[in-house]
């Protein structure tokens, strides 16, 4: 199983290099699954960039038939919190910025359901739990 984050949707929707490493994993009908949250700040960052409503629908609906979704509970709730600081702690002295919860969530999930993690985002560049995509595009 893979947990896409925002960087690999976004990736995915701009046709990037990157995005087609995101569509390879979608073509090889692997098990991938996509936190709930990760919908709200994609939906942020389009709404930041003038992207239509319409056009945001149609890329969340597309995100939700092609990924399972998984909300927060009280359970992963507290191993976000913990994963979270496990970043945060890594990240110290490396000039990454602020962590986010979001990140604490995907690695709770990814360990929750043994899964790997699709991103580029540098805060998980360490961890063997990721596939890391190329560089860091613009901020979510």
């Amino acid at each position: 199983m893979l947990v896409f984050d925002a960087y690999a949707w976004i990736e995915y929707f701009l046709g990037s290099n990157e995005g087609k490493i995101v569509k390879d994993h979608l073509e090889e009908k692997e098990n991938i699954l996509t936190p709930e949250i990760i919908l709200a700040e994609i939906a942020r960052k389009y709404l930041r960039e003038g992207v239509s409503e319409h056009k945001i629908n149609q890329r969340l609906r597309f995100i939700i038939a092609r990924s399972e979704t998984e909300g927060v509970d009280a359970d992963l709730s507290l191993k976000a919190a913990k994963a979270w600081r496990k970043l945060s702690e890594s990240a110290k002295g490396k000039e990454l910025g602020a962590v986010g919860l979001t990140d604490g969530i995907l690695l709770a999930l990814a360990q929750e359901h043994d899964a790997r993690i699709v991103t580029g985002d540098p805060h998980f560049e360490d961890l063997k739990e990721v596939i890391m995509l190329g560089g860091r595009s613009e901020e979510l």
